[in-house]
């Protein structure tokens, strides 16, 4: 790579390290619209609260962005460590590896949930309790990796979010979703 060209590389994924912030900063602002857990009753009850289920459609979106834009991020830093990544499973085994993943798996759970949403129209109130539910649970994991996969990039690649703008709140959510006696409301 030419150093102009490497400039850019990590210039893009500067960028790309303000838009995972961002996406914390926004799921977790509708996230907090709701009561935790769900129960299927007031979804029925609430069926036709336009801003109710608006607020879980932005949920679903906004974790299916997040997911997103770590892969991308993912991708995009293992390329410039001079890592193997000719498959993202390689790329996900490198970040399990060096600990920025807590698992594979837990990874490829967020995945299957949210596309499950994505392929689903379902109208059964106990089932969409039950989806919002399960992705509620795994924002926690999810917003863990994007924290310490910040930190990889800030300590191994001595690259920092372009911006910034969301630095503080991003950091406030990181450390309040890590600690385990803090339940979300």
């Amino acid at each position: 790579m030419t150093g102009q060209r490497l400039a850019a590389e990590r210039t893009h994924l500067a960028g790309l390290l303000d838009a995972i912030q961002r996406c914390v900063y926004f799921l977790e602002a509708s996230r907090h619209k709701h009561t935790w857990p769900l129960a299927s009753d007031d979804l029925a009850k609430r069926r036709k609260d336009i801003g109710l289920f608006e607020s879980l459609a932005a949920i679903n979106e906004r974790f299916a962005k997040l997911q997103d834009t770590l892969g991308a991020s993912m991708r995009h830093a293992v390329l410039l460590a001079g890592e193997p990544g000719d498959t993202f499973l390689r790329i996900l085994a490198f970040f399990e590896k060096i600990g920025v993943l807590e698992s594979i798996a837990d990874w490829q759970l967020c995945r299957a949930t949210r596309n499950l949403a994505a392929h689903e129209y379902d109208t059964d109130y106990a089932t969409i309790a039950e989806h919002f539910n399960a992705l509620n649970g795994l924002i926690p994991s999810l917003y863990g990796n994007a924290g310490r996969f910040l930190a990889y990039c800030r300590e191994d690649l001595s690259i920092l979010p372009l911006a910034g703008d969301f630095q503080a709140e991003f950091d406030s959510i990181i450390a309040n979703s890590e600690r385990p006696e803090s339940p979300h409301p």
